[in-house]
């Protein structure tokens, strides 16, 4: 944060799923803060999505590909949703189509 960024309150999150058990993932988040009278916090998580949350999903209807993409659908939509611009937008969906075959709705 800058020096005369006084009062103010920041949070930095750093959100990780893993997809398959090949995939692995290195976080490091930091803050550098050069005020005197601020709250700032850092966190990280990683994980792999839940087979019992996948099983309820799929016994209630959904195939397995539907159960999962609903999950990261879930865990990667806040980011999603704050992109403003709709071109960066589609072009994000196409690539999770053309990628995973995901069809998320923006």
């Amino acid at each position: 944060m800058r020096e005369n960024a006084q009062k103010i309150a920041a949070f930095q999150s750093n959100g990780n799923v893993l997809l398959s058990d090949d995939a692995n993932v290195n976080s490091k988040p930091e803050l550098e803060i050069y005020a005197d009278d601020v709250k700032c916090s850092h966190g990280s998580t990683t994980g792999q999505l839940d087979d019992d949350a996948i099983f309820y999903l799929q016994a209630r209807g959904l195939s397995k590909k539907s159960a999962h993409q609903l999950m990261v659908a879930a865990f990667i939509g806040e980011v999603l949703e704050k992109i403003e611009n709709e071109n960066v937008s589609a072009y994000i969906h196409q690539l999770l189509h053309e990628r995973f075959g995901w069809d998320l709705i923006h």
